[in-house]
């Protein structure tokens, strides 16, 4: 494939009022690395805002943390989903980055771009990853102290919203307790992979309700989850990350190749000849245009950054590093968020979303403990309407939201830009505050 030629246009100073360098695409940007622990470097890369103010400060700073575990943000998360420009170096019309200041983490490291230079360097659990990503904002504000004072929020996608919960918690922590110079305001957990058996419990009902799958799947898949259950009951992590993949891998047989990140998605048979394999390519994200993706980030975004690192090469051992820890659920984190906290608390689930469907988030949220729990439960779901459609619908109470999010998979931001602006709109509504 031959790529296309990228022209760097360089914003004016006066226009954004941003020191940024040329890297890739058009705009004002900034990179760099944070070792965050021994042999453990997380890349992060930032796009200022291109909107009409003064001063970039005028802005919010948006934080994107991706899935996977392994799947990368500045990848993904930039030319999949919300940065300016789209997997075809095409203008993308609709990127946070006309809004907002936008930072990618590769995340957890040995994503993307962050690598570990031996297996120590690798996180285990989620509480690793939580202090790792700490490590990187800290030395991100080092590097850019001017954000200490922009108010700034957390958002991710997938297993990015488990290590966004527990991130969130321990940033404010640090954050309140005089540790860290910073902002934070909010957090923004889309298709989260909080309460991986809710998900994995809904998946029959769900694919049967839809149409995806008869009464025999239903049953198949029904019998796969509680394999799922049953070594999650008895502690037995691994074995239960290894009956997830079955898991997925019945659903694929029975509903001939259903796309598990939009269920209306064209797809083709499945070629997968195992369930293992099945997983470790499916957990890594939707895999349609990776060797395009690969291609790109391997090629000119690396030469333009000035990069010697090979994007992507440790995605496959990170996931395998935090195998044990995959299965977990961290709604726990999210309870310490609602208890301790007084940052937005934002929940979005899409309605076309397998993997992490909607039925087994609202299980989930539906059962956290916290002051107003029963009030939230009792009042009442309005719709998000924009421009006289329903794009979706809310449920609040105080600085806790749920938002589902219509007519989208597990990519909101490209499914459903509009809903994921507006409900942007709404978590940034507190920056003045």
């Amino acid at each position: 494939m031959i790529l296309p030629t990228i022209t760097v246009i360089t914003l004016t100073l006066l226009a954004t009022g941003a020191n940024g360098r040329q890297g890739f695409g058009s705009g004002e940007q900034e990179w760099g690395y944070v070792t965050v622990r021994p042999y453990a470097h997380m890349f992060w890369w930032l796009y200022y805002t291109t909107a009409n103010v003064t001063n970039f400060t005028e802005k919010p700073l948006v934080i994107w943390l991706q899935g996977g575990p392994g799947a990368s943000s500045t990848g993904y998360g930039n030319f999949e989903e919300l940065g300016p420009l789209d997997l075809d170096l095409n203008e993308r019309n609709y990127t946070w980055v006309n809004d907002y200041n936008v930072l990618f983490i590769d995340n957890p490291v040995g994503s993307g771009f962050s690598y570990a230079e031996k297996y120590s360097g690798y996180p285990k659990t989620n509480a690793a990853i939580a202090s790792d990503l700490l490590a990187c904002i800290k030395g991100f504000l080092t590097e850019l102290p001017v954000f200490a004072t922009v108010p700034t929020y957390i958002t991710a996608e997938s297993y990015g919203g488990k290590m966004a919960a527990e991130f969130a918690y321990v940033w404010y922590k640090a954050q309140t307790d005089g540790i860290i110079e910073s902002s934070l305001k909010g957090v923004a957990m889309g298709d989260s992979w909080l309460s991986p058996m809710d998900s994995v419990n809904t998946w029959a009902p769900y694919l049967l309700a839809t149409g995806m799958v008869d009464t025999i799947g239903y049953e198949k898949i029904k019998a796969a989850a509680q394999a799922t259950q049953d070594a999650v009951d008895e502690g037995r992590w691994s074995d239960a990350t290894s009956e997830w993949a079955t898991t997925e891998y019945v659903i694929i047989n029975v509903a001939n190749n259903i796309d598990f990140y939009n269920i209306l998605y064209k797809v083709a048979p499945s070629s997968s000849s195992s369930a293992r394999e099945f997983a470790a390519s499916k957990a890594l994200l939707r895999d349609e245009r990776d060797d395009q993706l690969d291609e790109l980030m391997n090629s000119v975004v690396k030469e333009a950054l000035g990069l010697n690192v090979t994007w992507g090469a440790q995605s496959g051992t990170i996931f395998a590093a935090l195998y044990a820890d995959f299965m977990k659920p961290a709604t726990d984190q999210v309870e310490y968020l609602l208890n301790n906290t007084d940052i937005n608390i934002f929940v979005f689930t899409a309605q076309l979303d397998l993997i992490v469907d909607t039925p087994g988030t609202v299980l989930w949220v539906e059962r956290l403990k916290w002051p107003n729990a029963t009030q939230w439960l009792n009042s009442s779901r309005n719709p998000l309407v924009i421009d006289s459609v329903i794009e979706g619908y809310v449920k609040q109470d105080n600085n806790f939201k749920l938002y589902w999010i219509n007519r989208s998979g597990h990519m909101v931001p490209t499914d459903n830009p509009v809903a994921t602006a507006a409900m942007l709109e709404d978590l940034t509504s507190n920056a003045d505050s």
